[in-house]
């Protein structure tokens, strides 16, 4: 059984390992005590308990009331057995009587020991509460613990106590853990439980590809950046929409970093994910034209009773536009979040659609406006080298770009954003809506192949092996 000196140097570690306050594990030991006393001296016992944490002491004692005739043992005592410790008690002074630790035996310190205990968990639980509850949206790291039908235990590394799970379902079914790899999770929620709070993290939420980014792009910590929207794909495909708080600073290019090196680190945590970077737009159809993105859109109608875009084009885009099963314009849709509905533009002339959306050019004109950039005369190299890395290579690839576009182009700066709508704004003015002609004396007579114009910056991936099925009793 523990003495004195243990239980008070007991309370003493208690304090500095569970940071808990000295004076409230103190005042529990005293209610351990005192429910003791009770158990002993009955429910209206009076008594005094003084713990000297310096000398490691615990001093109880027990006030009874001096009578005649005794009618409550453990409140009172006679007068005659009251005199053999003091001879001058009278009726009504009150005795102290010691009561040695020791005979308090194990009931009394296992009572202390079960509210001190009690107490640990609660300070713990709201020590989780208070750690977690603005962290939901940030990126936790730790250490797979176990992994049990279908969820995987995780202990975090700077805050062990905390009971922390990746669900089956927030899991990214393209990756595997095992027990003691490090991993690295999105916090997504506090669940109540029984037990405590518990810590409900994801691998799979478009949360992860938000945190991440933050992570790698100084201009989102710094919120110059900003991701507007996000739809994804679990282990397939994720596309993002980005805007900046400062016209100087070009969204996509922040996130996609020098050379792809921020968006790649992305990639890598997601296991080869591919990643769409579109900017965002506050116009439903500027922002549905960019987020089917990498197919060229000719033209779209939006309805804003029913929220929904129809998109038209070409013939040749139709398929990129829908994606793989669809992924693309489903994805499109989710970032968005209005329903997009396709149309070729030979569909929609067949239903009935105004005015030919994809009217042949002259030959003469078709031949202008496919000229390489480099042989245009009026564009800088390091201009043309920035549209070239952006997949614009021809003037058709140039010709119906807005201010917007061009400035979410990786690498382009706010100079030669300038340069290049100058050069589209004087063809215009020379060509009227008619420009390849005006622009056909400036060029060579040759055509160069026509690339895909794709204004967002994405990494593509190999597509993965198809997920495994869920245990049946996964979370």
């Amino acid at each position: 059984m523990a003495n004195a000196t243990e239980v008070v140097s007991a309370i003493r570690e208690l304090t500095n390992t569970k940071q808990l306050d000295r004076a409230e594990l103190i005042d529990l030991l005293k209610d351990g005590l005192h429910a003791a006393l009770l158990k002993r001296y009955g429910p209206n016992v009076r008594a005094e308990i003084a713990v000297d944490e310096m000398k490691g002491t615990i001093r109880i004692v027990v006030l009874k009331t001096v009578v005649e005739n005794v009618e409550d043992p453990g409140t009172q005592i006679a007068l005659e057995e009251a005199r053999f410790e003091d001879p001058e008690f009278q009726i009504g002074d009150v005795l102290e009587e010691e009561v040695p630790f020791a005979e308090f035996g194990r009931t009394a310190v296992q009572a202390a020991k079960q509210r001190i205990i009690q107490r640990v968990r609660e300070g713990e639980r709201t020590r989780i509460r208070e750690e977690f509850a603005d962290k939901v949206g940030d990126l936790l790291m730790g250490e797979v613990q176990q992994i049990e039908r279908g969820k995987i235990v995780v202990m975090l590394q700077k805050f062990r106590e905390a009971e922390a799970i990746i669900p089956y379902r927030e899991q990214n079914h393209r990756e595997h853990f095992h027990q003691g790899d490090t991993i690295r999770a999105v916090l997504k929620r506090i669940e109540e439980t029984p037990k405590g709070p518990r810590l409900i993290l994801s691998r799979g939420d478009p949360l992860f590809v938000k945190a991440l980014f933050k992570l790698e792009v100084p201009e989102i910590q710094q919120a110059i950046v900003e991701i507007r929207a996000t739809a994804r794909e679990a282990g397939s495909r994720t596309k993002i929409a980005v805007a900046s708080r400062d016209d100087a600073i070009d969204p996509v290019g922040a996130c996609v970093g020098l050379k792809g090196s921020r968006v790649q680190a992305v990639v890598n945590e997601l296991g080869g994910e591919r990643i769409d970077i579109v900017p965002w737009s506050p116009d439903p159809e500027r922002f549905a034209k960019l987020s089917l993105a990498p197919a060229r859109v000719a033209r779209v109608f939006s309805d804003p009773d029913t929220r929904t875009i129809q998109a038209i084009v070409d013939e040749d885009q139709l398929s990129l536009a829908i994606g793989r099963n669809g992924q693309n314009v489903r994805l499109a849709s989710e970032l968005t979040g209005w329903k997009i509905d396709l149309y070729s533009s030979r569909e929609w002339l067949e239903r009935g659609g105004e005015g030919p959306l994809f009217a042949p050019l002259p030959p003469e004109e078709e031949k202008a406006v496919k000229v390489a950039l480099t042989e245009l005369k009026g564009l800088p190299t390091e201009l043309v080298a920035v549209l070239e890395r952006n997949g614009k290579k021809t003037l058709q690839d140039i010709l119906d770009l807005e201010r917007e576009e061009v400035a979410a182009m990786a690498g382009m700066t706010p100079e030669l954003a300038d340069r290049l709508m100058a050069f589209l704004n004087e063809l215009v003015d020379e060509g009227g809506e008619e420009a390849p002609p005006a622009a056909a004396a400036a060029v060579a007579p040759e055509p160069s192949p026509e690339p895909s114009p794709e204004p967002s910056a994405e990494v593509p991936a190999e597509p993965p092996p198809p997920p495994p099925a869920p245990p049946a009793d996964a979370e």
